[in-house]
């Protein structure tokens, strides 16, 4: 059985991305479009739509051309919008970078996306540099420096035939259902559909003030807050990084009215006592995703804060909404997107089932990505023959078209909303000369969601502490193995695969 929308199909005009997001801003004027929230520096309408065309022609006359890949290394500031539709408008490519990468994961994306520029802070330049050494780069720019002067240029703009259903605008990484990081080619199309499928249900108008704590490099952050917030007129607060008192105070003096937070943020404002400390009653709607949400917590947060709680769901593959509470309704994940097919399949046979049946979820629609950069093979086992992306959750649906995530077949690790492939933390594992053998798998965590756990086979004496601090100098802060335990061998199966599912049971067990 195929669900469907309750809603009427849109029409996906076939437009590129930026020119769509600029229709309304000469509209906006000198409306605020973006704002920093520690320095309060302030981004109308009007100063983002004439930077972004000062940006392309700077970036044009620096060799830049349609389809050459565009690096931004950063966090979370006003500017990340310009260079991002700068880059679009130019029929670039952006491949967007966790800021908390190190040198090393820095400069395999750079390889793997084949990246040409690279645009970073002042706080993150020595590992660009570091990773700019190490790969062709014709440029590196840095935001408040080098970046700035290419504002400076006249907005001559040259014309770019772009062909949006086919011409890749974002490169976001994404591990898929298992394995290492891939890059995800998402289209003009792509990224203007799910504008408007998000904007038909989410109810964000010109008239919200919305957070943006959500990395503007994870593809949430990415399309469903600025992307999303600035083809509606909305007004967004950007942070460098989550801190709750900061982010509180950041919710009372700029009176956001939208805040889209991921399960570990709600977790904090249902149950954290500083939140008495703050008022935050302008605040009409908490979206939250990334990650599953207890309803607990959803309905906790929503009595405390006396405001509506709103679920989405959804992956860095599908641009990213596929599901989506409607307003008020707080069960699962929802009803599918307008222009949005999903289905519920058998694990085994891979037939369709019905209502109330569990199985794999999968969908269909515009959102849905071209493929992964480079790998036909990962493409072909993320979507089949009838363009249906098999996302490896499973769940149910009930006759309504309801939604609900019930387990996953995937592998990855959900730390506070962010990808961690246990691929990738194994292969820095088996690295450490006394490590024989290794699997990662998750462990449950209240205010994480999960956080990595390796099992390990040792061929030399070592200690957890030793092991975990080796990992943490590897790798980003929120990969961090977090517990090590040390067994007799790692469970596999005939074909040499982890059986992952042995070791979580045995830690539940235990």
């Amino acid at each position: 059985m195929i669900f469907h929308a309750p809603e009427e199909p849109l029409e996906i005009p076939a437009v590129a991305l930026t020119p769509f997001l600029m229709e309304n801003a000469e509209r906006s004027g000198d409306k605020p479009a973006l704002i920093d929230a520690p320095s309060g520096r302030t981004l109308t309408y009007r100063a983002w739509a004439e930077s972004v065309r000062n940006a392309a022609a700077g970036l044009s006359r620096r060799g830049l051309r349609k389809g050459d890949v565009f690096a931004i290394y950063s966090p979370n500031l006003p500017e990340y919008a310009i260079a991002f539709h700068a880059v679009s408008l130019l029929g670039g490519i952006v491949t967007t970078i966790n800021p908390a990468y190190t040198a090393t994961e820095l400069s395999r994306q750079l390889a793997d996306a084949r990246a040409r520029y690279l645009l970073t802070t002042p706080a993150f330049l020595n590992n660009a540099m570091q990773a700019a050494r190490e790969n062709s780069l014709r440029d590196v720019f840095v935001f408040g420096d080098s970046f700035d002067a290419l504002l400076a240029s006249d907005g001559d703009v040259p014309d770019v035939a772009i062909d949006p259903g086919n011409d890749v605008v974002a490169l976001p990484y994404s591990s898929g259902t298992t394995g290492l990081p891939k890059g995800v080619m998402l289209t003009h199309r792509n990224l203007v559909a799910n504008v408007l499928q998000c904007a038909s249900v989410f109810g964000v108008g010109e008239e919200a003030t919305v957070l943006a704590v959500l990395p503007f490099f994870h593809i949430y952050g990415m399309v469903v807050i600025m992307n999303l917030g600035l083809r509606e007129g909305a007004t967004i607060v950007t942070m460098p990084r989550f801190d709750l008192k900061e982010c509180l105070q950041t919710l009372e003096k700029y009176r956001i009215t939208y805040a889209y937070i991921v399960p570990p943020i709600m977790l904090a404002l249902a149950k954290s006592p500083i939140v008495d400390d703050f008022d935050l009653s302008a605040l009409r709607v908490l979206f939250s995703g990334a990650a599953p949400l207890s309803e607990h917590i959803a309905r906790a947060a929503s009595a405390r804060l006396r405001c509506a709680i709103t679920q989405g769901y959804g992956m860095t593959e599908t641009s990213p909404a596929t599901h989506a509470t409607r307003r008020g309704e707080t069960k699962g994940i929802g009803q599918p997107l307008p222009n949005t097919e999903a289905k519920i399949v058998s694990v085994t046979t891979g037939s369709e089932l019905g209502p109330d049946q569990e199985g794999e979820i999968c969908v269909r629609g515009p959102q849905v990505m071209k493929g992964y950069l480079n790998n036909p093979d990962a493409t072909a086992a993320m979507i089949d023959g009838d363009g249906w992306l098999h996302t490896g959750d499973i769940g149910s649906a009930d006759e309504s078209g309801c939604f609900f995530v019930v387990d996953r077949v995937k592998e990855l690790i959900k730390y506070k909303g962010m990808q961690i492939a246990p691929a990738e933390l194994e292969a820095v594992l088996l690295a450490h000369p006394a490590i024989a053998d290794a699997a990662v798998v998750p462990l449950a965590d209240e205010e994480a969601g999960q956080v990595p756990k390796a099992f390990v086979v040792l061929k030399d004496e070592s200690t957890a502490e030793d092991i975990m601090t080796y990992v943490a100098d590897r790798v980003a802060r929120y990969k961090r193995v977090r517990y090590v335990e040390v067994i007799d061998q790692i469970p596999r199966s005939p074909s040499g695969k982890i059986l992952r599912r042995v070791l979580v049971e045995r830690d539940r067990a235990q």
